[in-house]
C-alpha cells in the first residue's frame, strides 16, 4: 500500500540546513539539487548532476578525507535506490561525520513519478540497520526535522541516516550552477585546497 506523507520538501530542507555552520553537503541528482539550491547558495554544495546512485559513495570519500568537518548526503529515495550497496561500504568504513538524508516520496519524481521501491514498501531505514549503520531515523514532520538538524554537526556519531517521508507533488525547477569546472573549484577552495 502507498502512503502519502505531508511533509513539504522544500520547507523540510529549508529547516535542515539552517544555521548549516562549516556542514558540506553533496546532494544526489535532480529535486534534492534543486532543494538543497532554493535552501541558499552555499560554496559548501556540491551538486551530483547526472552521478545517479553516487551521492552516498562521494559522500563517503569526502567525509573520510575531511573527518574534521561534517558532510551531509541530501538525496532521493531513487537515487539511493540506485545506489543501495553503498549503505554496505559506508557502514564498513564507519565515518563518523557522516549523514544521508533520504527525501522519500514513494516516487521516481525524475523519471515521470513511477512508484519506487519505497513506495511499494521497501523500508530504506531497516534496510541502512541491517547494513550496519549506527543510527537510523525516520522522520514525517517539521518538528522532527529541526529536532535532526543538530545531528548534522556531529562529526563523531556516524554514520547515520535519517529518512525523511515528503509530500510527492511538482515544484518550479530551482537550478543551481551546473558548470562543472565552477562547481569543483568553489567546493575545493571552500575546502581550503588549491583550484587547478
Amino acid at each position: 500500500m502507498i502512503r502519502n506523507f505531508t511533509l513539504a520538501r522544500r520547507e523540510a530542507v529549508k529547516a535542515l540546513l539552517a544555521d548549516r555552520g562549516d556542514l558540506l553537503v553533496v546532494t544526489g541528482l535532480g529535486s534534492a539539487s534543486y532543494d538543497v539550491f532554493d535552501a541558499g547558495e552555499h560554496p559548501g554544495n556540491f551538486y551530483l548532476w547526472g552521478a545517479m546512485g553516487g551521492a552516498a559513495m562521494v559522500g563517503l570519500g569526502l567525509a573520510l578525507a575531511q573527518p574534521k568537518r561534517p558532510v551531509a548526503v541530501i538525496t532521493g529515495d531513487g537515487e539511493q535506490l540506485m545506489g543501495i550497496g553503498s549503505l554496505l561500504t559506508i557502514a564498513a568504513k564507519k565515518p563518523g561525520n557522516l549523514t544521508i538524508v533520504v527525501l522519500d516520496n514513494g516516487h521516481f519524481g525524475e523519471t515521470g513519478m513511477q512508484v519506487s521501491h519505497t513506495g511499494l514498501g521497501a523500508q530504506l531505514d531497516a534496510i541502512a540497520l541491517g547494513a550496519g549503520l549506527r543510527e537510523v531515523t525516520e522522520i514525517t514532520d517539521i518538528k522532527g526535522v529541526t529536532d535532526y538538524r543538530r545531528w548534522l554537526q556531529d562529526i563523531a556519531g556516524g554514520p547515520r541516516l535519517a529518512r525523511l517521508r515528503i509530500a510527492t507533488g511538482h515544484l518550479e525547477r530551482a537550478l543551481p550552477p551546473r558548470d562543472g569546472v565552477f562547481l569543483k573549484n568553489r567546493f575545493r577552495a571552500n575546502l581550503g585546497l588549491a583550484v587547478t
